[in-house]
């Protein structure tokens, strides 16, 4: 079943208890029961499963390759995912590493910007920082208007350094692409990086081979002049003034979010203990 058989109808515009919508949950949910989740206190709720099927505009076929992928990377990558709750990442948290803007752009879709000179490698693991952002994702995928419309993110690269290159290995690259492309159902609709140094180009080179060319077209480098490049995407306005926009500073912006973290956590750690992480458990996130 697909949502071109409803030419008439954005089924991404319609509620999860649309009767339109239904049929197409009903089936993701019986072909759904029919697979074999190890170890997951599966959720096959409508609220649940029209994520997928939003993520992947309704082709029902490939919403349950999205389910089949989301649960097997998270129970491969205990690492990453098997403790989601806020004390895990802390830490990096109020370092005002991450926020998502206030404002969305003009698309709709949701904004986050991650600052990698607020991440010091010696007491943060590159596995930590992917948690903040897997974090994130799990909240904001909640949100309707984000599963259609998508996330952007923008990665602030100064401070760079080689101590933050020496943790991302060809594994962890794997790991990282597997979430860009087939394994959380969230649309990612670009990635923006801004004062990136010439020894990153190496790493985004370890993790480029990885990503389909949907994603490889959505990136793009802005360099230290960013601003003008940077709000050729964005409407300036939603920015902190630190750069160049007129919103809230970036300190209200990571304060903000980090609440919200903390505020979520009974729901972080439900959602560790009904996925079946097990932080004990090694990881080669094969299926990738």
């Amino acid at each position: 079943m697909k949502a071109s058989e409803f030419p008439h109808c954005d089924l991404n515009d319609l509620p999860a208890d649309s009767k339109r919508v239904k049929p197409f949950v009903l089936e993701l949910r019986l072909r759904a029961e029919k697979e074999t989740f190890s170890r997951v206190q599966l959720d096959l709720s409508d609220h649940f499963l029209v994520k997928f099927l939003r993520a992947r505009d309704f082709d029902v076929d490939l919403a349950l390759k999205l389910l089949i992928n989301y649960h097997k990377w998270r129970q491969e990558c205990p690492e990453i995912s098997a403790n989601l709750q806020s004390s895990s990442v802390i830490g990096l948290l109020k370092n005002n590493y991450h926020g998502v803007l206030q404002s969305r752009d003009d698309a709709g879709s949701r904004v986050l910007i991650y600052r990698i000179g607020q991440w010091n490698p010696k007491e943060f693991t590159a596995y930590e920082v992917f948690r903040v952002s897997l974090i994130t994702s799990e909240l904001i995928v909640q949100e309707r208007e984000t599963q259609r419309n998508g996330l952007k993110a923008i990665f602030d690269l100064q401070g760079w350094c080689f101590a933050h290159a020496f943790q991302i290995n060809p594994s962890l690259a794997k790991k990282i692409s597997c979430v860009l492309t087939d394994s959380f159902p969230l649309k990612v609709r670009g990635i923006h990086l801004i004062n990136e140094p010439i020894f990153f180009r190496p790493v985004f080179a370890m993790i480029r081979p990885f990503l389909p060319d949907k994603i490889k077209q959505r990136i793009h480098f802005h360099g230290s002049s960013y601003t003008a490049s940077l709000f050729e995407h964005f409407p300036k306005a939603i920015f902190p003034p630190e750069y160049g926009g007129t919103g809230p500073s970036m300190a209200e912006v990571c304060e903000e979010w980090t609440d919200f973290i903390m505020q979520s956590e009974e729901y972080l750690q439900k959602l560790s203990a009904d996925l079946g992480g097990d932080s004990s458990q090694g990881s080669s996130c094969g299926h990738c």
